[in-house]
């Protein structure tokens, strides 16, 4: 009885993570260390993003309710000041710097300003995009290549499996049972560094989607209210 517990306690710390990884063959352990090097990495990322857009979606809902609070536009930059940068509060800067500008230009070129405007803040717009957008591609090269990588360390450790059958000229199954726990053990950390990576990276990808319809409904209604300033002034 006493022999049959130790053997399986024997057994039971030969399949823990540490000595499989331990026990593993060179090149597993190479594809197990890039594995959990790519899944700290992509965690990292994960993190500072949910950190990031929780933090957007305040600043937003902040800059929205000084913009439409019905002050005049240089009331609400100087009222913006006080708010952390965000996006649309990025693009409303922008604007109003370009306006600023523009102020010594006669009433005749109103319509090139308000054109100008418009385009400041499409580039400005595709500028706060591509922040919001940084170390996408690493999730992205994460969730699609990380299945293969342990794959790879799957086919490897069977390999080395079915050599030790060969060279041990036994089929039993305690002989290849190690050598293919390591190469499972590859595959479990491949999938868990790519699941997490492709789920925060189509979150996210619908974060910034929804951000830049804000930004682009935020540029309309501006130019809406300058267009209107713009006609104010012609008409007195």
């Amino acid at each position: 009885m006493d022999n049959d517990l130790i053997t399986a306690g024997q057994i039971s710390d030969e399949f823990t993570l540490m000595s499989l990884f331990f026990r593993a063959d060179l090149v597993v352990k190479l594809v197990i260390l890039i594995l959990f090097a790519a899944s700290i990495f992509s965690w990292t990322i994960i993190i500072h993003k949910i950190r990031l857009f929780r933090s957007l979606n305040k600043l937003t809902k902040s800059f929205e309710g000084i913009f439409w609070s019905g002050k005049s536009l240089k009331s609400i930059s100087l009222d913006a000041a006080d708010i952390s940068d965000s996006p649309i509060r990025s693009v409303f800067l922008d604007a109003i710097e370009e306006v600023e500008k523009s102020k010594t230009i006669s009433s005749k070129n109103y319509e090139s300003v308000s054109k100008r405007i418009e385009r400041v803040m499409d580039a400005s717009i595709d500028l706060e995009t591509e922040k919001l957008s940084e170390n996408f591609g690493y999730l992205a090269t994460i969730g699609s290549t990380t299945p293969f990588i342990g794959l790879f360390g799957t086919v490897w450790g069977i390999m080395n499996s079915f050599q030790s059958i060969a060279i041990s000229r036994n089929t039993s199954l305690a002989v290849v049972a190690p050598g293919i726990a390591e190469a499972l053990f590859a595959t479990a950390l491949g999938l868990l560094a790519a699941i997490p990576a492709v789920i925060a990276y189509n979150i996210f990808t619908n974060q910034v989607n929804d951000q830049n319809a804000k930004m682009y409904r935020f540029k309309e209604h501006f130019s809406i209210i300058f267009s209107r300033s713009i006609s104010s002034k012609n008409e007195s």
